[in-house]
């Protein structure tokens, strides 16, 4: 299985992880767009991290992962669900040349945040932020979780376009499970010796038998992940009525219907004008705007 993750952990100890690699989720994220190779790098690691944080966090419901910045891309979007389903997009900014492949993380997204949101099926919707301080994704990402959770984490990510990968190590805070004081600090060192191209080049038990064969780390079964897009017509057509009334009816009465894509994996919708009379005749639509 090339798109999946797995969990672990250390026996008598309180620290946890996982480990993910993709290949054909990712392949078919950056086959809907034409984005240079920087950006498709740095959206397989983001691809990696929503995964990671989805089974983490035991979720219920969507998380994504949105990086807004100011310098040459400026977004990058990934979505995941307890189903295994992934998607992600990136935009440059406005008018900006296409970033080098040299860029470095900073440099290509500057000053900016991360914006990471839980949203259950039931409960309230949740939303962390953190600065876009540090030198990688993974750096920014393991700040998330010291600032927001206050559960040291660490991750690394690795991502060259045909195949991504990332690692997750967590210290849970119940103690008395916990028999190896030592534990985290060392998991956490052998894990610092793992090279981009072996986390990307290794299966996932490759990998953890090259950093942990000392330790006793029980393996759980593997879950598979794809790429699968959650858009809906009930959803755009949702999406549309925040335009407002009189955007919408603007458009009606210059092109007699209404025609838009989902930016994540380009289906199509064709909204008539009856549709769309219809949406904005419902009990959800906004009022209309006063003037």
């Amino acid at each position: 299985m090339n798109d999946q993750i797995q969990r672990f952990l250390f026996d008598k100890t309180n620290v946890r992880g996982e480990i993910v690699t993709l290949e054909r989720a990712y392949a078919e994220v950056l086959e809907r767009h034409d984005y240079p190779p920087v950006v498709d790098r740095l959206l397989g690691e983001l691809l990696c991290a929503v995964a990671l944080l989805t089974d983490t966090v035991k979720l219920d419901g969507t998380l994504s992962i949105e990086v807004r910045g100011q310098g040459a891309l400026a977004l990058l979007m990934a979505e995941s669900n307890p189903g295994g389903e992934l998607r992600a997009i990136a935009r440059l900014a406005d008018g900006a040349p296409p970033p080098g492949d040299d860029v470095g993380f900073r440099e290509l997204l500057g000053q900016g945040q991360i914006m990471i949101t839980l949203d259950p099926k039931e409960g309230h919707r949740y939303q962390g932020i953190v600065a876009l301080d540090q030198e990688s994704l993974a750096e920014c990402l393991a700040a998330y979780f010291t600032q927001s959770e206050q559960l040291p984490t660490r991750l690394w990510l690795a991502a060259d376009g045909a195949r991504a990968a990332g690692l997750l190590l967590q210290r849970l805070p119940d103690e008395s499970m916990n028999q190896d004081a030592d534990a985290w600090e060392r998991t956490l060192q052998l894990a610092t010796t793992l090279k981009g191209e072996e986390l990307l080049g290794l299966e996932p038990l490759e990998v953890l038998y090259r950093l942990y064969h000392e330790e006793t780390v029980r393996v759980f079964d593997p879950k598979a992940l794809h790429f699968g897009c959650t858009c809906s017509r009930q959803r755009i057509g949702d999406a549309l009525l925040t335009l407002g009334e009189d955007e919408l009816r603007e458009v009606l009465a210059e092109h007699g219907s209404i025609d838009t894509q989902c930016h994540f994996c380009h289906t199509r919708y064709h909204f008539p004008a009856a549709e769309i009379e219809a949406l904005l005749a419902s009990p959800d639509a906004p009022p209309p705007t006063l003037h």
